[in-house]
């Protein structure tokens, strides 16, 4: 990159929560920034539009399973960094498709490391692991050196992902590393997670709809930060000299059961009046508690989390209670 030209990075997955505010964040450090997805012409990139960015940012369409795709985008785009946030992201639907799951996490992986190695090019590439790899952490936050324990299809497929990333960092030289986030949230979460349906349900309580919101076991605990927050450690990863894999978390574990009550608290409602549980909905095999150690992520790039659950779980509220009313039927059913 000539001295004083502005970086180029390419994101894959830019229509999602994270893709979103990572091009936010991007543009705002002066970027040029192209988003890749499965197709740019017929998506609505709802989530940029909300963030007044989408007409600074160029797209392009790229099926993250066509590797001719991936190295076509590549080829012309010539960036310096590229992020990978594709693929299916929901543990809970990987256990109904986890074939699908498989493909488009390993495969659209597999697919840009190739593409890089091919062209041999100098870029920097960031890929998003989960937390979800290291299973139960069983009352011990996870670090980088835990193993590996995926409970679901979707963690096996981003553990192997993940170990994917070091081999060709290590066999080929490559600036690639895996960014190991736990739970983050925020207002651009699909409805079909969790947090959004326990939040949405709530605020349309409030508002004087007669539902019950159904849930699974509330007993699961989950490191929750916030979205916007972890996107800023994603680009300091590919901004320090040497790649490296990273657990990005805030270190504090809480139950689905206190998210719940802190949300329809939010709304001056007792959970326990419109809230049922049904054993039906437990996901096959689930993780009981899941945290992270954040410590390398402050040493090695000064990052350090601000949200905690109590603060997501109202900035969510908040912006849902200013959000139009939703139309649907009368139960919100979720895991």
């Amino acid at each position: 990159m000539a001295v004083g030209m502005a970086k180029t990075a390419l994101v894959f997955g830019i229509s999602g929560q994270d893709g979103a505010y990572l091009a936010s964040l991007l543009l705002a450090k002066g970027y040029r920034v192209i988003g890749a997805s499965r197709d740019a012409e017929g998506s609505s990139f709802a989530n940029l539009r909300e963030l007044g960015i989408l007409e600074q940012i160029s797209l392009r369409s790229a099926c993250m399973n066509d590797f001719h795709a991936i190295l076509k985008v590549i080829s012309e785009t010539q960036p310096d960094e590229i992020y990978n946030l594709s693929g299916q992201s929901s543990v809970g639907l990987s256990f109904e498709q986890p074939l699908p799951t498989f493909e488009s996490i390993v495969g659209g992986t597999l697919n840009i490391l190739e593409a890089v190695r091919f062209l041999n090019a100098s870029i920097r590439f960031y890929n998003a692991a989960s937390g979800e790899c290291f299973g139960n952490t069983q009352g011990v936050a996870a670090s980088e050196q835990a193993p590996f324990r995926p409970r679901s299809p979707y963690a096996v497929a981003k553990a192997s992902a993940a170990m994917a990333v070091v081999n060709y960092r290590e066999a080929y030289g490559m600036f690639a590393c895996s960014g190991f986030l736990f739970n983050h949230e925020s207002p651009f979460r699909p409805h079909r997670f969790v947090t959004r349906k326990v939040v949405r349900a709530a605020a349309r309580i409030a508002r004087g709809e007669d539902l019950r919101l159904m849930l699974g076991d509330i007993s699961v605990r989950r490191d929750w930060g916030w979205a916007p927050e972890y996107v800023d450690a994603m680009w300091r990863m590919l901004n320090v000299d040497e790649p490296e894999d990273i657990v990005i978390a805030t270190g504090i574990h809480a139950s689905l059961q206190e998210f719940v009550e802190t949300v329809f608290g939010f709304f001056d409602l007792d959970w326990r009046a419109h809230v049922d549980i049904d054993p039906g909905l437990r996901r096959p095999s689930d993780v009981a508690i899941s945290f992270g150690d954040p410590s390398r992520a402050l040493q090695r790039l000064g990052w350090r989390a601000s949200f905690t659950m109590p603060d997501v779980a109202c900035a969510m509220a908040k912006a849902e209670a200013g959000s139009e009313p939703a139309a649907g039927g009368e139960v919100e059913k979720s895991l």
